[in-house]
């Protein structure tokens, strides 16, 4: 882990600049599956939608969304780029951006709390019109500044802000146009500031979209997750018992998966609806402490807290594995765990042991997201939907700042459509369209049997 807080330099801080080339490569071979960032990025090179825009953004620093970065730096924004996870930055991704296309980025894999915190006040310093987020990060710190809850800021963040004089920390947050959130945890915080009404700018939610979570949050995260779990383990999945925990549309991809490769699925849930759809799914439908005493391998996919307690790891078997897929390192209750078992004991990378009253348990990824911690996320051809989502949710807030409400809104349907259809086309695939009979038929009421 990276234990030194420091100020960041103005332009950027990551891991080692000479990393830049394996990185560049990488980035150059996940492009090949994101044909329809690739076509937006020729749109913005000829239009600059985002010219003189200062976008800051906090997302992972992986090799998909370094072609994110740089499609927004050819609509003409000036890009920050800090971490939305301390574990999921990809270091030569991250050198590769600086070096060969002059982005500040701010992010190193492993970095401490402070430093995480460190390089959100860098990116807050880019005194942005346009924000970027994956959690909410960057818009909860603007909006504490905003309601002048100082001491709810992180120590470097708030020191930053109280140096600024109550003009600056004004402009700061007036001067945000708008932003676009990434994921359903974001979104679900963005929503609860709307009601509040507390929500300063507009925000285009992302993750609502279908060509985003019908498709990076069942598929993506189903394998994705799946990836970074055999990666930490090794563990053969076919005959095993896991317990996955939430059946919204990333637990239902990671339930298929899962499935598919042999394994017992049990599903927990809080909402009656999914828990009929995953039982109609085939998958039985247990709570928590049931689960617990049969699981071989637990994953946690919910955006809520401490969904695994104490009480449910004190009935797990011997050797049980414990993961998260969810936004943020809370869904499993590790602060009781670390008061009641002994540890950790490094057994492998990003697999720790706990022992708890004579039973050995392993957490994965010190409960973070374990598809980005301990592998490299989602598949470049999904983030290539996702991240188109983006990049027209930017130039979205540019072309309607002046009319857009204070409030969490949605792509149009007909940016949504579009999407499909160029992912459609990239992989070789056509659809019919309807006849001007057919029109005419789902138009009228007086058309009957």
């Amino acid at each position: 882990m990276t234990t030194t807080a420091r100020r960041a330099p103005a332009d950027h801080d990551i891991k080692d600049l000479s990393l830049a080339e394996a990185g560049r490569r990488r980035v150059d071979w996940a492009e090949r599956f994101m044909p329809v960032l690739r076509q937006i990025r020729q749109r913005f090179a000829s239009e600059q939608p985002l010219a003189g825009r200062r976008l800051s953004a906090c997302l992972h620093v992986t090799t998909e969304t370094a072609s994110l970065a740089v499609t927004l730096q050819a609509g003409g924004a000036d890009v920050a780029l800090c971490a939305s996870n301390p574990l999921s930055t990809q270091d030569d991704v991250a050198a590769h951006l600086v070096r060969d296309h002059g982005i500040k980025v701010y992010a190193i894999k492993g970095e401490d709390h402070e430093t995480y915190y460190e390089h959100i006040r860098a990116a807050l310093a880019h005194r942005p019109d346009l924000t970027m987020d994956d959690g909410a990060d960057l818009v909860g710190a603007l909006h504490m500044i905003a309601l002048n809850r100082l001491d709810d800021l992180a120590p470097p963040v708030r020191r930053w802000v109280e140096a600024l004089s109550p003009a600056e920390r004004q402009t700061l947050v007036k001067g945000v146009i708008g932003s676009t959130e990434e994921t359903t945890t974001g979104v679900i915080r963005l929503r609860a500031m709307a009601k509040d009404g507390v929500l300063q700018f507009p925000v285009v939610a992302v993750n609502d979209s279908d060509t985003k979570h019908l498709f990076d949050n069942r598929y993506g995260t189903g394998q994705s997750t799946l990836d970074g779990i055999l990666r930490a383990t090794n563990m053969l999945i076919a005959g095993s018992t896991v317990v996955v925990a939430g059946y919204g549309w990333c637990g239902r991809g990671f339930a298929m998966r899962v499935r598919g490769a042999g394994a017992n699925v049990l599903v927990t849930e809080i909402d009656p609806l999914k828990a009929l759809e995953a039982q109609m799914d085939g998958y039985r439908v247990v709570p928590m402490a049931e689960a617990a005493r049969a699981g071989d391998l637990f994953v946690t996919l919910t955006g809520n807290i401490h969904v695994i307690r104490l009480e449910h790891m004190r009935a797990m078997k011997d050797g049980a594995v414990i993961a998260n897929s969810g936004h943020f390192n809370v869904e499993i209750d590790l602060d009781a765990l670390k008061q009641a078992a002994q540890g950790p004991t490094p057994v492998r990378d990003f697999v720790e042991e706990w022992r708890l009253e004579g039973k050995r348990l392993f957490v994965l990824a010190d409960g973070r997201l374990v598809n980005l911690a301990a592998a490299e996320g989602h598949p470049a051809s999904v983030m290539d939907m996702s991240f188109a989502n983006q990049a027209l949710a930017a130039e979205f807030v540019v072309q309607h700042a002046k009319t857009l409400t204070r409030d969490v809104h949605r792509l149009p349907r007909e940016l949504d459509a579009e999407i499909a259809r160029l992912k459609l086309q990239a992989m070789g695939a056509s659809i019919d369209t309807l006849t001007p009979e057919q029109q005419k038929y789902l138009a009228s009421w007086d058309l009957g049997t």
